[in-house]
């Protein structure tokens, strides 16, 4: 029986490999910076200027985890709230490129890199999205791989033997 929740969204077979998703702009600000780190990252180059300029990073940066939650809460309202997703399976090769400058404004591009039947949960697919976050000079920030579980409309018109699914020895992560 479908979910009547995700009925009307996108499910795995409306997905296709290459399909790039565009994450929506948004400035740092220095207020910005500063709540984050206080709850979360409370570390001197994100809470004092002066100690920000005389760091590595040569002036008020925010958090890489602050990054990668703000192009989450992007990712989220521009893809993963369209599609039949089922939760998040993690991350991998996660690399913080430059530092995200107070005022500096973000975005970025989500690309569905790689799409395949978890074969231990039949009904679901798997999607792996390759994230660029860039600033406001078209310089690489942050990128990682995405793991999403996401719902198959119609399992039983897509027999497992003729699509990719996970490997069968476990070894790529923990993976459904």
């Amino acid at each position: 029986m479908p979910n009547p929740i995700t009925a009307n969204r996108r499910h795995y077979e409306d997905l296709a490999l290459g399909e790039v998703i565009e994450l929506a702009p948004t400035t740092v600000t220095k207020q910005m910076i500063f709540d984050f780190a206080r709850e979360f990252d409370p570390l001197p180059f994100h809470l004092d200027e002066a100690a920000a300029n005389a760091s590595l990073l040569r002036g008020l940066a925010s958090s890489g985890w602050q990054t990668l939650g703000l192009t989450l809460a992007r990712l989220s309202a521009g893809f993963l709230n369209s599609i039949a997703s089922e939760g998040g399976l993690g991350f991998t090769d996660l690399k913080w490129k430059r530092p995200n400058m107070v005022d500096d404004t973000i975005s970025g591009t989500a690309t569905i890199s790689a799409l395949r039947r978890s074969k231990s949960r039949p009904a679901s697919g798997i999607i792996t999205l390759d994230l660029d976050v860039r600033n406001q000079r078209c310089e690489s920030i942050m990128t990682m791989q995405l793991a999403n579980l996401i719902t198959v409309r119609h399992p039983e018109r897509m027999p497992m033997h003729e699509l990719p699914y996970d490997s069968p020895s476990g070894h790529e992560g923990a993976q459904p």
